[in-house]
């Protein structure tokens, strides 16, 4: 039996087309799992950066479901988020854990704990390479805080009382 050259390339170019596409759509599955979008640091690295002409305050809390001081200040978090909900403010939830416990930790637990602000996983394993441009002084423990307005950022590496967390809002969203 003989195969020309020419069967050989269009078998092989159906093949990497196949390879292309299921790549493609493994890659828009590994973006979010359930109602969670999951993150590499580059693709959510944008988000703490703003336009200078945004006057939108942001809010990211870094926290983890095995992290108890994350666990006692969610609940400050969805308070803001709650009263602050007319302003222009966006608090989002950047949970760092494993992409592995997304079903069966980070799902069930915002359930439970009926959370309504968005919560994001920033599942990019090499917190080296990032942790220091979140803010060059975290050692990335958790929780931690990273407020940004317009040109202006602010970065806190500790647990919030809500009036701590209040105070810091109106003053982001006073100017």
């Amino acid at each position: 039996m003989s195969v020309n050259k020419s069967s050989i390339y269009i078998f092989l170019f159906a093949c990497f087309l196949f390879l292309l596409i299921a790549e493609a759509n493994s890659q828009e599955k590994m973006d979010r799992v359930g109602d969670i979008p999951v993150y590499t640091f580059n693709e959510i690295e944008p988000m703490f950066h703003p336009e200078v002409s945004n006057d939108t305050t942001y809010v990211f809390n870094f926290w983890a479901t095995y992290c108890a001081p994350c666990i006692k200040e969610l609940p400050h978090f969805e308070a803001a988020g709650k009263k602050y909900a007319g302003e222009k403010i966006k608090i989002v939830l950047v949970s760092l854990d494993f992409k592995s416990r997304i079903q069966t930790g980070v799902i069930p637990f915002i359930k439970k704990r009926n959370i309504s602000l968005p919560v994001i996983v920033l599942a990019d394993p090499d917190a080296n390479a990032w942790i220091d441009k979140v803010d060059p002084s975290w050692d990335g423990a958790i929780p931690a805080t990273l407020i940004v307005k317009k040109g202006e950022r602010a970065f806190y590496k500790k647990e919030f009382t809500y009036e701590e967390l209040d105070l810091l809002i109106t003053k982001f969203l006073e100017q």
